[in-house]
């Protein structure tokens, strides 16, 4: 982990710590520590399950690309995947960091730079398509309640929306359009010749139009195994469904256990669409606001909604940046290639 990111990091803790100090500010310190001495256990233990669950799915995901196209890879090294992502998502402007290092994690285990790109693109377009369909759901439930609460925050939904089906038309341009990419290329790299040689930059440029194309053959391979791909899909959508029932699950734990999980559901969707427009790492500050305007309703206790907000913030961004910590300090596997597992046979 670089300096750099070691500082985001320290900001994004300093951050979150002023917010939670913040949201306290009218809570008296008594009624905190007495409601948070009575929350139910159990139902605090489901929503941690939750996350570990969402992490989970998201390491079945990676192994099941990278089993049927490469050869054996370790569920040590798959869940060391998502975990990386949690990490630098986390201390990164609009989640930018999480890709790339995704791509350096899965070129340590010895997986080509081309194929590797080539999965995580698609399983990127795989996640995106599914929030795409959870947020169609969600705002035929909730969005007339979110206009009633906050008309402007609806704006940023629907903003949100639209970023995220641009980056799937974009991200599959990318895919299947080999013509495109290149083209895209060079104009990028138009610039670089005032500072590089020609020579250089040519040589460069042949050397990614090789990767382009590999990374085409991988795409059209990978979108032509139509049951492999329901299969991700499903795996997908049951990842983001349990990590939208975080919220419910901690309402339930505070106390409030009659409340609609349909709604509360749909709600926490319309927020994480909300989260992904803000360039704050983390989308700080308007999580926070976003789940306290939207939330109050549901939970009439102020010291209840902050103790919901801590515990929230905790358990879907805190929590996947501690244990993306842990997952750098572990040596993957090697992937086992398809022509070796065969000779030992």
């Amino acid at each position: 982990m670089s300096r750099r990111n070691k500082v985001a990091l320290f900001v994004i803790i300093l951050l979150g710590l002023g917010i939670f100090g913040y949201s306290l500010r009218d809570v008296k310190l008594g009624i905190l520590i007495h409601d948070f001495a009575h929350i139910h256990i159990g139902w605090l233990l489901v929503a941690i399950g939750c996350m570990l669950l969402y992490f989970g799915l998201e390491g079945a995901v990676v192994k099941i690309f990278v089993d049927r196209r490469m050869g054996h890879y370790s569920w040590k090294s798959a869940l060391r995947i998502p975990l990386i992502e949690q990490l630098f998502n986390g201390i990164t402007p609009m989640a930018s960091g999480g890709q790339p290092a995704q791509l350096i994690a899965m070129l340590q285990s010895g997986i080509d730079g081309g194929r590797a790109s080539s999965i995580l693109l698609m399983k990127f377009v795989v996640y995106q398509a599914m929030i795409v369909l959870n947020f169609l759901v969600a705002l035929l439930i909730g969005f007339h309640y979110m206009v009633a609460k906050m008309s402007y925050l609806s704006l940023f939904v629907v903003f949100g929306f639209v970023i995220h089906f641009g980056v799937i038309v974009g991200l599959l341009l990318v895919m299947f359009w080999p013509k495109f990419t290149k083209r895209a290329v060079r104009i990028i790299a138009t610039p670089l010749k005032f500072f590089v040689s020609s020579q250089w930059l040519t040589e460069n440029i042949e050397k990614l139009d090789v990767k382009i194309d590999l990374f085409y053959e991988e795409s059209v391979y990978i979108v032509g195994q139509w049951r492999l791909m329901l299969g991700v899909a499903a795996v997908t959508f049951l990842q983001l469904m349990v990590y939208y029932l975080v919220p419910y699950f901690i309402m339930n734990a505070l106390g409030y256990t009659h409340s609609n999980i349909v709604m509360v559901t749909c709600l926490h969707i319309l927020i994480v669409m909300v989260i992904s427009i803000f360039p704050i790492p983390g989308g700080s500050g308007g999580a926070e606001y976003s789940f306290t305007v939207l939330f109050s309703s549901f939970i009439t206790n102020n010291s209840k909604l902050v103790l919901a907000i801590v515990l929230w913030r905790l358990l879907t961004y805190y929590f996947g940046i501690l244990l993306g910590l842990g997952a750098l300090a572990i040596k993957p596997d090697k992937v086992q290639h398809h022509t070796k597992l065969e000779k030992e046979a």
